[in-house]
């Protein structure tokens, strides 16, 4: 029997899980067992009575630093021999692009640290090989939000998932392109109408049509892609 793909997160917060990934889509997938998730709480392995996890940064400097014995203790009695990636969300990481997603969602799944306060002991980070993923160029109070958006963009991926495989094949990002525009009923909406070639029947002219609104908003919107787009193909 295949395991399902399977999320590991390591959070000071656990019980902000499964917090939106309970719901729709994801949570459907979670209860039919597409898909499995556990939620490790990185203060059972604190030091003392009190459990403690952090400590003042080292040269000086405010806030607090998760101690590197701590979530290392966290990962090695839970993830010992674990061959799955181990990602920490993390606003200096690596951009979280849709090919490393397609990448994730086709392996076995992955552990997700959640860093707090002013982030991990850099020893850590080396020792256990984790892998630093940031999701946009800006800082939340948190990994744990990302790591619910790094989730939900794996899940989806999974096979049984959406209801038409094909449905996620020309998204945003899938093909070095934005979307292009969605119309539906009702056909004309104050004073606007749905594109005629849409209505047309002629799947040849719609795919053009599509392509080309797709290129057009990729230049208007993000001229980096539209830029890498243009070098891959001349």
């Amino acid at each position: 029997m295949t395991l399902p793909w399977r999320a590991s997160v390591f959070s000071l917060m656990p019980d902000m899980f499964p917090g939106p990934l309970g719901l729709s889509l994801s949570g459907d997938a979670l209860s039919r067992g597409l898909w499995a998730l556990d939620v490790n709480d990185i203060r059972n392995h604190g030091i003392g009575k009190h459990r403690n996890v952090d400590d003042s940064p080292a040269g000086g400097g405010p806030g607090m630093v998760i101690r590197a014995d701590v979530l290392a203790a966290a990962l090695d009695a839970d993830m010992a021999g674990d061959a799955r990636p181990r990602l920490l969300m993390s606003p200096r990481g690596k951009p979280l692009k849709q090919a490393r997603v397609r990448q994730l969602a086709q392996g076995d799944g992955a552990i997700i640290i959640c860093a707090r306060f002013e982030g991990v002991d850099e020893r850590v980070i080396a020792a256990r090989g984790l892998e630093e993923v940031s999701i946009g160029d800006y800082v939340l109070s948190g990994g744990e939000i990302a790591a619910m958006v790094l989730i939900d963009a794996c899940v989806r991926l999974i096979p049984g998932v959406m209801g038409k495989e094909a449905s996620g094949a020309e998204e945003s990002h899938e093909n070095g392109l934005l979307e292009y525009p969605h119309y539906t009923r009702p056909r004309e909406w104050e004073g606007m109408n749905i594109p005629e070639v849409l209505l047309s029947g002629d799947h040849a002219k719609i795919a053009r049509w599509r392509r080309e609104e797709a290129e057009r908003l990729t230049r208007e919107r993000r001229p980096d892609m539209a830029d890498k787009l243009r070098k891959n193909t001349d």
